[in-house]
């Protein structure tokens, strides 16, 4: 990681240094997103079968639950098990106590407003997996849409050699999840968003994957009619805030915990110490000897640096600029930065908090936005999975007190049949 100092950087060079990775979003990749889009749009199952043995080399299949949740009960170590069930009851309480709640307010005398909240009635829920099946992703996915209410969770997730990893399927059953749809990538997506064979399309997707599932999901999105999504969620990313209090040790696993993920992940250190800088490009080329994903992570470092800040105020603003997925402040206090932070998906506050702590069992759900969609969206909650729906009760009194101010303000937008809607009501 090549170390810049930012008060010496140009505005273009900081632009630079904060750019996610290009290959995000090359031209081939775009257009072979359309292609996969518009052949499964167009040919339905048929077509999804094709694309998926070509690339996921296997076509779809529906894989039930219940017996490979059984298998993972019998051959995962008893600690595991109670593991994921700890992550589980953790992110079920956090999600169900964060469930929005119905505002009713009498806004004048008669008038009585209220916004009511309503569960989506089905979901598409997009699981990465392949080499690291991310059971975590369907805990973080499945149970806030279940606190919320939705009734129709459908679950797609890239084969695994033996079809569906024991893993993903203990963490099914914990949602309560009976099936699973084995296919990936940008055709899973494009099965979500248009429904093929027995797989329904869903009103909306949510769900993180490599840069192939963030520019389907996308471009599924602006099409006419096309799903909503919950959020831009590619490849990973982390900026760490440290100071002179930090590990250095600590501070490069963090990284190369993003690292490891994608080799379009991105990580960033800023710190307020020159020293600290160097001691942790030491420790990540050590750390990153012995690491099983060491080719990843080596190309996710190659996109990353450690910017050097004048002080933590200036920290904030590179961190506020670059709108990070995960931010840690490695500092002796972090609570007065909290305050200063305003784009980050999530923030890991003190030398306590590992990032990998969110990604598993804190409670808040670890799909968050990236690609500097930290500035507008927020990461999954119970609400990414309910709508809002307005209501309005009008008694006879009140409709003859507003029936004037109404029919005058549609006036003065040229709009004469709002306005004598609202007359007819002048005599209610």
């Amino acid at each position: 990681m090549k170390t810049l100092t930012w008060s010496t950087l140009s505005a273009t060079e900081r632009s630079a240094a904060l750019a996610r990775p290009a290959a995000r979003r090359a031209p081939e990749l775009v257009e072979g997103v359309a292609a996969i889009l518009a052949d499964v749009r167009d040919g339905g199952w048929d077509a999804l079968c094709a694309i998926a043995a070509r690339i996921d080399g296997a076509v779809p299949a529906k894989v039930a639950i219940a017996p490979l949740a059984a298998e993972a009960r019998r051959s995962l170590p008893a600690d595991t098990v109670a593991a994921m069930e700890l992550a589980a009851r953790n992110i079920r309480a956090f999600h169900e106590a964060s469930r929005p709640a119905d505002v009713r307010l009498e806004t004048m005398p008669g008038l009585l407003v209220e916004k009511a909240w309503r569960p989506l009635d089905r979901v598409g829920l997009y699981v990465p997996g392949g080499a690291t099946p991310l059971f975590s992703t369907l805990l973080m996915l499945a149970l806030p849409a279940r606190a919320a209410g939705v009734e129709e969770i459908i679950v797609v997730t890239p084969p695994a050699a033996n079809g569906l990893n024991p893993a993903i399927a203990l963490a099914a059953e914990l949602c309560g999840i009976d099936s699973i749809w084995t296919v990936g990538g940008a055709q899973g997506i494009a099965a979500l968003a248009f429904g093929a064979g027995d797989i329904p399309a869903c009103p909306k997707i949510c769900g993180p994957g490599n840069a192939w599932v963030a520019e389907a999901k996308g471009q599924a999105s602006a099409l006419p009619g096309g799903p909503a999504i919950d959020m831009p969620a590619g490849p990973s990313e982390l900026m760490v805030i440290a100071d002179s209090s930090a590990s250095p040790a600590r501070v490069a696993a963090d990284l190369l915990s993003q690292a490891e993920h994608d080799v379009s992940a991105q990580v960033l250190l800023v710190t307020t110490d020159d020293a600290l800088a160097a001691a942790v490009a030491i420790e990540v080329d050590r750390q990153l000897a012995t690491l099983p994903r060491r080719a990843q992570a080596e190309q996710a470092l190659a996109s990353g640096h450690s910017l050097v800040a004048v002080d933590l105020a200036e920290a904030a603003a590179i961190a506020n600029a670059y709108a990070p997925e995960h931010l840690c402040l490695a500092l002796a206090d972090p609570e007065p930065l909290i305050g200063q932070i305003r784009n980050a998906g999530a923030i890991f506050a003190g030398h306590a908090a590992a990032e990998t702590f969110g990604d598993y069992l804190a409670g808040s759900s670890h799909v968050l936005p990236t690609d500097g969609a930290a500035r507008a969206w927020s990461g999954i909650t119970t609400q990414s999975f309910m709508k809002a729906i307005g209501i309005q009760r009008v008694s006879a009194e009140a409709a003859r007190t507003l029936a004037a101010p109404a029919a005058a303000l549609a006036r003065l937008e040229s709009l004469e049949a709002h306005a004598r809607a609202a007359d007819a009501r002048a005599a209610a």
